[in-house]
C-alpha cells in the first residue's frame, strides 16, 4: 500500500481521535472549532486515517501536535519531519522499533564483516553512477559513456573513489545552461531544491530501514560520528538520481530562487514517483521497503546483493 505524504504549511492543531489524524485549522480570529460540533463538517476540520500515513512534514512555528498523535504516527512506523525558519528539512522522527525481529536483525548488523559491508558499498556506488548517466541521458539526449565505465570499474569498498570522480562529471552537466553550477548545501539554487528533495528521500529510506528491523545509524560506509542516520545516507545514494531528474524538470521551467507552494507540491511527490525494481514498476517507496528488505537478507547470509531500482 503507498502511504500518503502530508505537508502542513499553515497554522493548524493536529490531535487524534478514533485513529484518525484531525486537522483544524483557525479562524480568522484565531480560533480553533470543536471538532464535535457542527462545524466538523466544516473546511476548517479535515481526518486523515493514521494508517494510510508514511510522512508528516511540519512546516509552520504555530502548528500544534499531541503526544497522543506522534505515538500513534511513530507506533504505525510514520516519519515525521520538521522544518526551520528557512522551511527546509531540521529534524526526523523515527520509531525505536519496527520489526518484530528487531534484535535479532540489529546483531546480524552489528555483526557484519568487513569484505561484506565493502561488497555492499561497491554496489551501491555501482547503481548510484548508472542511475546517474541514466538521468545526463534524460538531461542531453547523448549517451555518457565515461560514466557507464566508471560504473563497471568501481571496486570493493570504491577503494578508487569512482564515486567522486563521477560526482566531478555529473554535477557539471547536469545543468547545461548554468555552467558555474556548484553542489552544496549552502550554494545557489538550484542547490535549495536538491537539499528539500534528498531530505524528503532521507526520510522515506530511513522510514524503511527501521521498518526492515536495521539501525538507521550504523552505516555500511558513512561513519560520522555526529550523523544518526548514515546507513540510510548509504543506502539512499542510488535514489538520488530520482530526485535530481524531478529538481531538473522544475530548474528548467520555474524560477528556483524559492521553494514556491508548486515546487513543494513536485518535490513531495518524490515517495510516489514511478521506479523500475526488479524489472518491475513501483512506487519509489515501496521499493525503497524491497532495498532494505533485501539488505537485512545480505546480513543474514540469505542474499550476496542488494536490490536497487534502476533508472530507464
Amino acid at each position: 500500500m503507498i502511504k500518503r505524504t502530508l505537508y502542513f504549511g499553515n497554522p493548524a492543531y493536529l490531535s487524534m481521535k478514533l485513529r484518525q489524524l484531525v486537522i483544524r485549522v483557525p479562524d480568522d480570529a484565531g480560533d480553533l472549532p470543536d471538532f464535535d460540533d457542527a462545524r466538523c463538517y466544516d473546511s476548517t476540520v479535515k481526518t486523515v486515517p493514521v494508517e494510510d500515513i508514511g510522512i508528516v512534514i511540519l512546516d509552520n512555528k504555530q502548528i500544534t501536535i499531541t503526544q497522543g498523535l506522534l505515538e500513534e504516527l511513530i507506533d504505525n512506523n510514520c516519519a515525521v519531519i520538521t522544518c526551520g525558519s528557512n522551511h527546509l528539512p531540521v529534524g526526523l522522527m523515527l520509531p525505536l522499533y519496527g520489526n518484530t525481529l528487531q534484535n535479532e536483525r540489529f546483531r546480524q548488523q552489528l555483526d557484519s564483516s568487513l569484505p561484506l559491508k565493502k561488497q555492499l558499498w561497491q554496489q551501491t556506488i555501482q547503481s548510484k553512477i548508472s542511475n546517474q548517466a541514466s538521468v545526463l541521458r534524460y538531461v542531453t539526449g547523448e549517451e555518457h559513456n565515461n560514466m557507464k565505465i566508471w560504473a563497471a570499474s568501481v571496486k570493493s569498498g570504491d577503494t578508487d573513489n569512482m564515486e567522486a570522480r563521477a560526482a566531478a562529471y555529473y554535477w557539471k552537466t547536469i545543468f547545461p545552461d548554468k555552467a558555474d553550477f556548484i553542489r552544496g548545501r549552502d550554494e545557489d539554487e538550484p542547490n535549495n531544491l536538491l537539499n528539500y528533495g534528498y531530505a524528503v528521500l532521507r526520510a522515506v529510506i530511513a522510514r524503511a530501514l527501521v521498518a526492515s528491523g536495521l539501525l538507521p545509524t550504523l552505516g555500511i560506509h558513512h561513519h560520522n560520528k555526529y550523523n544518526a542516520y548514515c546507513l540510510a545516507d548509504d543506502i539512499m545514494e542510488p535514489y538520488r538520481p530520482f530526485v535530481d531528474r524531478i529538481v531538473y524538470d522544475i530548474w528548467r521551467s520555474t524560477d528556483c530562487k524559492e521553494i514556491t507552494k508548486e515546487i513543494k507540491i513536485k518535490l513531495l511527490s518524490i515517495p510516489t514517483i514511478e521506479v523500475v525494481i526488479n524489472g518491475r514498476g513501483s512506487p519509489l517507496m515501496v521499493a525503497a521497503s524491497q532495498t532494505t528488505s533485501s539488505l537485512a537478507k545480505c546480513f543474514n547470509g540469505e542474499l550476496r546483493k542488494i536490490i536497487y531500482p534502476e533508472m530507464t
